[in-house]
């Protein structure tokens, strides 16, 4: 905590995570602030709220033993700060950016605002380096490119967290493996993880999985378990976020932000809106949850000049497994796509059970083609689309007129939506490049005459379809 300028023993009611002091002139939102308990303990809070006669301050821990007698607060006058250093890397933090893995606390090469600076429009660099994650649902349709936000839309019990770590020991730019040489002297590959409000037992796991893939050492993790304060979630993606953006344009990494879960990020802001007494949206949400998402989701990209880039990766969890819930309704908008998982998949044994047809991702193109993937990509992506959408089509007509109902052409495409299945999404943890990824898309359309490859173009028919 900064030097200490006022402090004032005026708290008139407590709410929840919420204190609300009266007669405290010159706050300031998103001030840092001490609040002192009786005993003389110290707890950290912050402004969210001025008003006339209420100044709110929003503990960032418990309120446990608090009383409005005998509780003081002191302001900082500063705002939310966070210690950051290249020594960061291969540390592990509580969600509020304290040091738990029992080293000393990170002397500081700046502290910067966890709220971060807007990325001026113009100053943005298009992303357009293609990121190779092994996983062909993801290469051939949904392309991840570096500098993209691309959220997994997962839903309870589906193996999401499984998803995100085959993608952190897999991925690959061209011709350099992830992650990368170099880390403290500049350049490299980087992974900030923030969790909030995930089980000890699912923390552990990514622990393991950095530990597995070498990937540790290169690693920022943030935790906000789910038995911590629920406040500590709204801090914990903007200390993640802050790191990731000090690594990536003072040493110019390339840094992957894995973010997990943000439902429960979206459930602390609904429990902070009620303390308040706010006028809720959507299903209880608040109605600024759309801004509040876009100041995280809009940290990750590129900054002309700047060698280093921040790529998202947020995982949610679709309540009821409803992609129209509030919380993935507005992560689509806000993001460049979205890879969907797919509970019906995920009952026929497909791992990764992604399902291509909910899933986009709107900056492939700027990713694929001839050199940077293959010249063939997206007429393969869009063929391979069609195919198989028209055979979950069938898939209902059978259903209802039986199989002696369809013509022969008919259950070549029920037989292409079976192979697709099989072959192209399950994978079961193998590692495939995109030429791999792309050839097998070409061995699959071997089920289909030539003439109903109307999504790609003659010259690639000619050159790739050999029966």
């Amino acid at each position: 905590m900064d030097l200490i300028t006022r402090e004032y023993k005026t708290v008139s009611r407590i709410a929840g995570p919420l204190l609300f002091l009266e007669n405290v002139p010159k706050a300031s939102i998103g001030e840092m602030v001490a609040i002192v308990l009786p005993d003389g303990r110290s707890r950290s809070g912050q402004v969210i709220e001025i008003s006339e006669k209420y100044t709110v301050v929003q503990v960032l821990e418990t309120t446990a033993s608090m009383d409005v007698a005998g509780t003081s607060v002191r302001f900082s006058e500063y705002a939310a700060k966070l210690n950051l250093s290249i020594d960061m890397l291969g540390r592990r933090f509580n969600g509020i950016g304290e040091p738990i893995d029992g080293l000393p606390p990170i002397i500081p090469e700046v502290r910067a605002d966890i709220v971060g600076m807007p990325i001026n429009p113009v100053a943005r660099d298009n992303p357009s380096d293609f990121i190779q994650t092994g996983i062909s649902t993801i290469d051939g349709l949904n392309t991840l490119v570096r500098g993209q936000k691309l959220p997994i839309f997962s839903g309870a019990g589906l193996p999401a967290k499984e998803i995100a770590s085959q993608i952190l020991r897999q991925a690959k730019v061209p011709s350099t493996p992830l992650p990368l040489e170099g880390g403290g002297e500049g350049g490299g590959f980087a992974v900030v993880f923030a969790a909030m409000g995930i089980t000890f037992r699912d923390a552990a796991y990514f622990q393991e999985e950095f530990e597995a893939s070498g990937a540790l050492q290169n690693s920022v993790i943030f935790l906000n378990l789910a038995d911590d304060p629920t406040i500590e979630r709204l801090i914990t993606p903007r200390c993640a976020l802050t790191t990731a953006e000090f690594l990536a344009f003072n040493y110019d990494m390339h840094v992957l932000v894995i973010l997990t879960d943000m439902t429960n990020y979206c459930e602390a802001l609904r429990e902070i809106g009620a303390a308040r007494e706010e006028i809720p949206g959507r299903r209880g949400y608040p109605g600024y949850m759309y801004t509040d998402l876009a100041t995280i989701y809009e940290r990750a990209g590129r900054i002309k000049g700047k060698k280093g880039s921040v790529t998202q990766l947020p995982i949610l969890t679709m309540p009821d497994d409803d992609i129209t819930h509030p919380i993935p309704d507005l992560t689509g908008y806000i993001t460049e796509g979205q890879i969907v998982l797919s509970r019906e998949l995920y009952r026929k044994g497909i791992y990764p059970p992604i399902d291509p047809l909910p899933s986009l991702s709107r900056l492939m193109n700027r990713g694929i083609g001839k050199g940077k993937t293959r010249e063939d990509h997206r007429n393969v992506a869009d063929q391979l689309y069609a195919a198989y959408a028209k055979g979950r089509d069938l898939r209902r007509l059978e259903a209802i007129v039986g199989e002696t109902g369809l013509s022969e052409m008919d259950k070549k495409f029920l037989r292409f939506a079976e192979e697709f299945e099989n072959k192209f999404i399950s994978q079961r943890y193998t590692d495939r490049n995109i030429k791999e990824t792309l050839n097998l898309g070409w061995e699959l359309f071997k089920i289909l005459p030539k003439e109903s490859l109307t999504r790609i173009k003659m010259e690639f028919v000619e050159k790739y379809y050999k029966k």
